[in-house]
């Protein structure tokens, strides 16, 4: 390897491995990739591709912390195609001492965590009441959860709600929606909910000072259900019900936590009856879970991961939920309240893996387009689908890219549009807390890095209202345009596989190995400074955050 430095702002590397002859040059930062096989054809290729951002208005607007993670109540016995994933990661088990989980959700100041999943309709609250001895998740096939009963003892409520306030977490609860209820001879499930436990918890977690920014009433008893099913109807009398107690409870409290249902897989009928029974404001917030690859089992997870068609489907759901509430006189919002991609558990180095920020990220970008003000993880730590590894707790690569557009995405949504490869999936957001846009950048390709221009309506670029990456150039002018126009400089975030390997739980960052420090301390993300009159550059299967200051856009003021 031959590796000549020009200076600061440009360098040659040659490489020469077999028959393949590689030349990479950077310039300010930007990198350009050719590659020529000795037989002439090439292996990698170079596209161009423009970005153009609608800057005249927002067309959503997320909420101020829209990054939001789950903890479920799944014991160690949960077991999914031969394979127990979720360890000591419930919420009954979890150890609330790792100095690395702390940090993790420390950086986020806040970082919304809902708390639920299948067995919160299984839970009752410990108060003491000796007709309801607290008894813990055992392992029954034959009932309706795989679970027997379970309990959640006030100690551990009073140990999970310190954690939460040490580490700056906002929470919404997932109450049991099932208490009380009977099974109806068409398979739902009949009768009005008994809030009773529900609202002693409620009342206890208010004496006691703690914080909660929304009870959420039920998981996935929606439309058809998963397991189980109740009527839109009846959940929507429940719905009232717990706004009543809410406010009751919370009597004398200027900010209210928010009423959250129903935490279900989308069903469009279903979910209009529940808005419409719900009017005027007794729903806050409508949540939906989405698992839209299909089984962990499935071979193919990575085909659908990649294939930008496919993707795409999912922006069916969010419209078309979103045109309820706009139709709507209701009040409500709404939220991804519990999203794994891949249902029982994700599977092992796809769901945990590099691979699937491409799906994760897209999902963040699409769902904001439709005006989503929160999205949930499922889940931050537990699964195949954790944010942070089940075992040693460490971030999966998904976990620094929601950190990543927590900071860098702000809470007005721009059009955008890509023109070039359909593999390049292009998402803008005004900058958070700093001026300009952040561009979000996403190559599926497997051998071809794209050159970026990017366009805007109603916005001029410092670069003498050029279009961003795109003022004129002839052969001649290029390091001397470069000089010319040194100060004005962006940022930019190049995420992509350790070793190149997509299933690698290993995220590079600008080339460098994200990972822990020693105490536990989570790194810094610090982006390169690239030359705002070059291209943005893609490199194949890699994902880019561009931070650009100099782009003022009537939305963004």
């Amino acid at each position: 390897m031959l590796l000549v430095c020009l200076n600061t702002e440009m360098s040659i590397l040659f490489q020469l491995v077999g028959s393949c002859f590689w030349l990479s040059i950077f310039v300010a930062g930007s990198i350009t990739v050719l590659s020529q096989d000795s037989g002439g054809g090439s292996k990698y290729g170079v596209g161009e591709g423009t970005v153009f951002i609608n800057g005249s208005s927002a067309i959503g607007r997320t909420d101020p912390n829209f990054i939001c993670a789950t903890l479920d109540w799944w014991p160690p016995e949960k077991c999914d195609y031969g394979t127990c994933s979720w360890g000591l990661d419930s919420l009954l088990n979890l150890d609330l001492n790792n100095p690395i989980m702390l940090n993790a959700i420390k950086a986020f100041s806040p970082l919304k965590i809902r708390l639920g999943g299948t067995l919160q309709d299984n839970v009752i609250y410990d108060m003491g009441d000796p007709l309801q001895p607290c008894n813990s998740f055992v392992r029954n096939t034959s009932e309706m959860f795989g679970f027997t009963q379970g309990c959640l003892p006030m100690s551990r409520w009073d140990e999970l709600n310190q954690f939460f306030r040490k580490a700056n977490a906002a929470i919404i609860f997932g109450l049991n929606a099932l208490n009380g209820r009977v099974p109806m001879p068409d398979g739902s499930w009949g009768g009005p909910w008994n809030s009773t436990n529900a609202a002693s918890l409620i009342r206890y977690t208010v004496n006691k000072g703690y914080t909660i920014r929304g009870w959420e009433l039920g998981n996935e008893l929606s439309g058809r259900g998963v397991r189980v099913r109740i009527g839109a109807d009846q959940y929507a009398a429940d719905v009232i019900s717990l706004k009543s107690i809410v406010q009751d409870i919370y009597r004398g409290f200027k900010v209210k936590p928010l009423i959250l249902a129903p935490g279900g897989i989308f069903d469009a009928n279903w979910f209009k009856e529940l808005i419409d029974r719900t009017l005027p404001n007794s729903l806050d917030v409508i949540t939906h879970h989405i698992y839209n690859l299909g089984p962990g089992s499935d071979n193919h997870l990575i085909d659908k991961i990649l294939n930008p068609s496919y993707l795409d489907g999912e922006a069916v759901t969010f419209s078309n939920l979103q045109n309820i509430l706009s139709t709507s006189p209701t009040s409500a919002t709404a939220w991804v309240g519990e999203a794994g991609g891949a249902y029982n558990s994700g599977r092992n180095l796809v769901t945990n893996a590099f691979v699937f920020s491409f799906w994760y990220l897209d999902q963040l970008g699409m769902s904001s387009t439709y005006n989503t003000k929160t999205y949930c993880r499922q889940s931050l730590i537990g699964g195949n689908y954790g944010l942070l590894n089940t075992t040693t707790f460490k971030p999966n690569p998904d976990y620094y890219s929601a950190l990543l557009w927590h900071r860098l995405m702000g809470r007005n949504v721009l059009l955008t549009t890509f023109s070039g490869t359909k593999n390049i999936r292009a998402y803008a957001h005004c900058a958070k807390n700093s001026q300009g846009i952040t561009l979000l950048l996403i190559n599926l390709d497997n051998s071809t890095t794209i050159q970026v221009q990017v366009t805007t309506e109603s916005g001029v670029s410092g670069a003498k209202k050029y279009s961003h990456g795109a003022a004129p150039r002839t052969k001649f002018n290029r390091m001397h345009r470069v000089k010319k126009i040194i100060g004005i400089m962006r940022e930019e975030y190049h995420l992509s596989a350790k070793d190149g390997d997509l299933q690698s739980q290993t995220m590079l960052l600008n080339g460098n190995i994200l990972d822990v420090s020693l105490d536990g301390q989570i790194p810094s993300l610090q982006p390169v400074k690239i030359n705002s009159s070059q291209p943005i550059t893609v490199a194949p299967f890699s994902i880019v955050f561009a931070h650009i200051p100099n782009i003022d856009v009537p939305a963004c003021m």
